[in-house]
C-alpha cells in the first residue's frame, strides 16, 4: 500500500528533543502525548512504531531504564541481550513485510534523544540503490503518513511475529 509522505518540521522536532523531558522514559511511564504503538515490551525493553516513519514498519526499541551510551551504560550480556531482541524484531518485521535489507542503527546524542534506542528499519524490495541506506531514512523527503487503522494493525502482526519468531535470545542468564 502507498502512503501520503508529508513535511517533516526539523526545527519543530529539534526544539521539542532539546527541551522537552526524555520521549521514551514518558512512553514507558504512559505519559507521552502521542499514541505509540508497542509492538514488545518487558521488564528490560520496549518497542513501538516510529511517529515519524520514512519507511513502512520502523520501529524504535529501547531499554526501558534510561541509559545514554550502549557501549557504556550496559553490561556484555545486557548488551547482548538487546541485540537479541533487535534481531527478533528485524526477523519479525521481515516475516511481515517483504525487506531487501534491515537497518539496524542508534541515533540520537546527550543534546536530543538521549535515551538510547535503535532504530530498525525495513528497506522494501525495489528501491533504487540512489533511494536506499540513509537517503531512505532521512527525512528531508519528509515522513509517511500512515492511517491509525493501518500502523495499529501493522504493530499488531509485528507483535504476534515477535511471538512467533525463532527467539535466539540472549536473556542475562545465559549470556
Amino acid at each position: 500500500m502507498e502512503y501520503e509522505r508529508v513535511p517533516f518540521d526539523v526545527g519543530t522536532y529539534e526544539a521539542r528533543t532539546q527541551r522537552r523531558p526524555c520521549f521514551i522514559c514518558a512512553i514507558v511511564a504512559g505519559t507521552h502525548e502521542v499514541r505509540e504503538h508497542v509492538v514488545y515490551r518487558d521488564d528490560f525493553a520496549l518497542a513501538f512504531m516510529n511517529q515519524f516513519p520514512p519507511l513502512v514498519g520502523y520501529v524504535l526499541v529501547a531499554p526501558i531504564e534510561h541509559r545514554e551510551r550502549w557501549e557504556l551504560d550496559f553490561s556484555e550480556p545486557e548488551h547482548l541481550r538487546m541485540h537479541a531482541l533487535n534481531r527478533r524484531i528485524g526477523r519479525a518485521i521481515a516475516t511481515v513485510l517483504p525487506t531487501e535489507r534491515i537497518y539496524l542503527l542508534s541515533l540520537g546524542s546527550r543534546q536530543g534523544n538521549a535515551h538510547v534506542h535503535w532504530h530498525i528499519a525495513p528497506l522494501p524490495p525495489g528501491v533504487p540503490y540512489e533511494q536506499q541506506q540513509g537517503e531512505a531514512l532521512s527525512l528531508r523527503h519528509g515522513y509517511l503518513r500512515i492511517p491509525e487503522e493501518d500502523q495499529s494493525g501493522l504493530a499488531a502482526r509485528i507483535a504476534a511475529a515477535i511471538e512467533t519468531t525463532d527467539s535466539g535470545a540472549a536473556t542475562t542468564e545465559d549470556a
